[in-house]
């Protein structure tokens, strides 16, 4: 009970992003020039939530939100990042079965490149809600060919992140040359995938998710979705740092549409500026799913870019550095004019 009490006493700090020309007295947000906070909103679960000045934060608050995030894959967090998506899975929920064979999977990974994306996502397993586990076997025969053939030779100029929950299939990538680990469990399907990532030095992304793929929609509830989904990923980096994975190398991701209704996706949305309060860089993923296509009435997934870049330029304005998206080429425009309004000295127009 004790223990429940604190919890309930607990301050959370969300800083209040602003975007344009920085006021003296205010702070930068984890290293992006375009983006400050003068004021933090302060939440709790027994208590109305109340906006203060940076004095009334502590100083090492303070510090894990405004200091400049580390490189990721040699990549600067300074500026916003693309993840280019590519299940080679027969039943992912927007592209199952689009890129099985082996001439489609790399014809599509060299195209996501091509088109801007900074980092490629390769998955062999299918995490839509109900999708059952496959064997470890399965997985690494759909992926680690595919990955040792773009990072040989010649490559594809961007490093590869490998989409799974199972260190088997994450230490094969790895060999075939994987430079990064994105697991939806957060280390917490498989015992031995701290031990894998922490051997091979590389960056992981954890997602809070709840429950299986297979499970996660059934009724999924929280008591405030936003300060559970920030308790789990928070004990997630500990466990993380206790294999020696070092918290530079680690980014969050929320877990939109894994184990959350609507509401509970909006909520996260709306305040995802809290979880730079972990110290991590922050991915988000919300590219074509379904509450999108809810919302935005359209039943077919290939079709919700235009929403999915909505929820992306919000991410953004909140200091997002990954997006995870399907649509590199269309993502990529509007990342770019979103930049030349914010950061007008970094504009690379076309002659």
């Amino acid at each position: 009970m004790i223990g429940r009490e604190k919890m309930d006493q607990r301050i959370y700090y969300r800083p209040v992003v602003c975007v344009g020309p920085r006021p003296s007295e205010a702070l930068g947000l984890a290293g992006r020039p375009e983006l400050w906070f003068s004021q933090v909103e302060c939440l709790s679960r027994d208590r109305p939530a109340r906006v203060v000045s940076l004095a009334d934060v502590p100083e090492a608050v303070l510090s894990r939100l405004s200091t400049p995030r580390a490189p990721l894959c040699g990549l600067s967090m300074d500026r916003p990042r693309l993840m280019g998506i590519l299940n080679v899975t027969p039943d992912s929920f927007s592209d199952g079965g689009c890129y099985e064979t082996r001439e489609k999977s790399l014809s599509q990974a060299r195209r996501l490149v091509t088109e801007g994306a900074d980092i490629l996502d390769i998955g062999g397993e299918s995490t839509r809600p109900g999708a059952e586990t496959i064997p470890p076997d399965l997985e690494i025969a759909r992926t680690a060919p595919l990955i040792e053939t773009l990072c040989r030779g010649r490559g594809i100029g961007a490093p590869i992140s490998i989409d799974t929950r199972k260190s088997a299939v994450a230490a094969a990538a790895f060999a075939a040359g994987a430079a990064m680990l994105n697991d939806v469990s957060a280390l917490s399907f498989d015992p031995g995938m701290a031990a894998v990532v922490g051997a091979a030095a590389a960056p992981v992304c954890l997602m809070h998710s709840r429950g299986s793929p297979a499970t996660m929609q059934n009724d999924p509830r929280y008591r405030d979705v936003l300060l559970d989904v920030y308790d789990h990923l928070e004990a997630r980096i500990r466990v993380a740092e206790d294999a020696g994975i070092a918290r530079t190398c680690i980014v969050v991701d929320p877990g939109i549409g894994f184990g959350k209704t609507l509401a509970h996706n909006l909520a996260l949305i709306r305040g995802i500026s809290l979880f730079h309060g972990l110290g991590c860089p922050l991915l988000l993923g919300v590219s074509r799913k379904g509450f999108i296509g809810r919302i935005g009435l359209e039943d077919r997934a290939e079709r919700r870019a235009p929403g999915s870049i909505a929820l992306g330029l919000e991410g953004l304005r909140q200091g997002v550095q990954l997006l995870r998206v399907h649509d590199i080429r269309e993502t990529r425009q509007a990342v770019l004019l979103w930049q030349a309004v914010h950061r007008p000295n970094h504009i690379k127009a076309n002659p």
